[in-house]
């Protein structure tokens, strides 16, 4: 089991293998945390966790209170194709 923000209620709640994201276009807030980044980029959490430790990924995560935020329109300019 993991961790996944919920969108609707701005709250952490665990959740399953067979939790479903909403769309990345349907996404209004500036970042989504980590396992919701994998989920749209087809990563594991943990890919993208050493792409933040390393700073050698396709892509830049801020810290907001020491945990990893991925802003969302890197994360659709990357999964559209584009490069940052």
């Amino acid at each position: 089991m993991g961790n996944l923000f919920n969108i609707d209620t701005g709250f952490r709640m665990e959740y399953t293998q067979n939790q479903r994201f909403i769309p990345l276009e349907e996404v209004t807030l500036p970042t989504v945390p980590t396992d919701a980044a994998a989920y749209y980029l087809n990563r594991k959490p943990q890919t993208l966790r050493a792409w933040a430790c390393l700073e050698n990924g396709p892509l830049r995560p801020v810290r907001i209170n020491g945990r990893l935020a991925w802003p969302v329109p890197s994360l659709k300019t990357l999964v559209s194709g584009g490069a940052e």
